[in-house]
């Protein structure tokens, strides 16, 4: 279990978190909603430890992590799986040695015979080839980057998932094959899951509950029928501006395929 206990955060006069309260129960998916920049992605670091708030208290699985030393940390986060908003794969490393890092202990990752297993485990649980593992990140197209990033996060058999904006960039089609990978693996490998997006409608289709973050306080959660139900003024507002983005960007994807086919 997850626990945000009134947590503050300020970077100099920018207030990140004024008194945030978060839960995500054993086993759920969690999705975190709110404008660009608003500070979800410091919410989700606040998790594993990447940064310490200026007061209140973070708890995963009974333990305050932002009181545990160096090496309590360091064994916390072997049951925490991040995936990176753009995947932060290392470009000089192949497919197999990007997620043969998510190995977390270390007799295994020196087993090649094991991580060799593992590693083609991870890619059949995002949908991709075994031989994709010789392959390295340039040749990879961005949803299968996003993949990549999603197997070596799961490589070292986490009982957490952190997704960091993992549909950013996406087309539709690839942002449902991610959607889809995301709601597979909860199921499949019984994880429990925290996803900082500002996409409206992948978070409805993937998320056990929905939390709004506005103006650095957690402002509603609920079910997806329950934040739709909202009469909180600033919900109906997140959820009116992301109705005219889809619009939007509907007409753009039209446009561009009305071009293409003019131009054959």
């Amino acid at each position: 279990m997850i626990e945000l206990k009134n947590v503050s955060k300020r970077f100099i006069d920018n207030v990140v978190l004024d008194g945030v309260d978060f839960e995500v129960r054993q086993g759920e998916t969690v999705a975190l909603l709110g404008p660009s920049g608003v500070g979800k992605s410091v919410l989700l670091k606040h998790i594993i430890g990447l940064i310490k708030p200026d007061s209140g208290e973070v708890i995963v699985d009974g333990l305050y992590v932002n009181k545990l030393k160096r090496k309590e940390l360091s064994r916390l986060r072997q049951r925490i799986g991040y995936v990176f908003q753009n995947g932060a794969l290392f470009d000089s490393m192949d497919v197999f040695e990007n997620i043969r890092l998510g190995v977390t202990n270390d007799e295994q990752y020196r087993d090649l015979k094991y991580c060799h297993e593992r590693v083609r485990e991870c890619l059949r649980l995002v949908n991709l080839q075994p031989e994709v593992m010789r392959k390295f990140p340039a040749e990879l197209s961005g949803g299968m980057r996003k993949r990549v990033g999603i197997a070596r996060a799961i490589a070292g058999r986490p009982t957490y998932l952190l997704y960091d904006e993992p549909t950013s960039g996406l087309d539709p089609v690839n942002s449902d094959v991610i959607d889809s990978l995301v709601e597979r693996l909860q199921g499949e490998i019984g994880v429990t899951s925290v996803m900082v997006t500002h996409d409206v409608r992948g978070a409805f289709r993937t998320a056990d509950r929905i939390a709004l973050l506005w103006q650095a306080k957690i402002r509603a959660v609920g079910t997806s029928e329950e934040i739709l139900a909202s009469s909180d003024p600033a919900v109906r507002q997140f959820l009116e501006r992301d109705f005219e983005m889809t619009l939007t960007q509907q007409a753009t994807n039209l446009d561009e395929a009305i071009g293409d086919g003019t131009q054959h």
